[in-house]
């Protein structure tokens, strides 16, 4: 199965199992295909080789990041809270491919922030609770290296639950922030290189 095939795939399984799941821990919630793309580019313009992705689901967005961060001489490590996503992602790496440009981490997103190194990462995409976001505020920002990217989903899509942490990410002086109206919409900020 090519890569695209699996991505596709997995696409279809994500829309079918949220259209009879309304528990938010039940449904895959994956990105949109450009929303994809979009990461992709992303990761290629910037050359991200240090790749952080809060949110694994069933490994759909990891795929795209992880196809991009390869083509770079990258890495992306996603972390994914729920066990039984962790399982759906690992079945999805081993069949991708990618494993080698893979860390699937099961933990808590805030414990392994609080552990990671100071401007270790290139390219954070966040995906996960978000009622979590302006908590994990601090060790995001602490983590991002100078000229790093932040892509945070659902910018548009959950407006309302976004408010509070896009006031605090543009109110930040360190960030150059942008609102991108694609799939559910991208916030994406730059971390200042000076």
């Amino acid at each position: 199965m090519t890569l695209q095939a699996l991505k596709e795939e997995l696409a279809r399984f994500g829309a079918d199992n949220d259209a009879t799941h309304t528990a938010r821990a039940q449904r895959m919630l994956n990105i949109t295909p450009d929303t994809g793309a979009l990461l992709g580019v992303l990761v290629r313009a910037t050359g991200a080789r240090r790749v952080l992705e809060i949110g694994t689901s069933n490994g759909y967005s990891t795929l795209w990041l992880a196809e991009a961060a390869a083509a770079v001489g990258g890495h992306v490590t996603t972390l994914e809270h729920a066990a039984d996503k962790v399982a759906l992602a690992r079945s999805t790496f081993d069949r991708s491919g990618l494993g080698a440009h893979i860390a699937l981490v099961h933990a808590e997103a805030g414990a392994w922030l609080n552990a990671a190194a100071d401007d270790s990462i290139d390219l954070l995409f966040l995906d996960s609770e978000r009622s979590q976001y302006l908590g994990w505020w601090p060790q995001l920002r602490r983590v991002l290296r100078p000229g790093g990217l932040l892509v945070v989903d659902n910018a548009v899509s959950h407006a309302e639950q976004m408010a509070a942490f896009d006031a605090c990410v543009r109110a930040d002086p360190q960030f150059q922030c942008v609102l991108v109206p694609i799939g559910n919409g991208e916030l994406i900020a730059v971390r200042s290189a000076a």
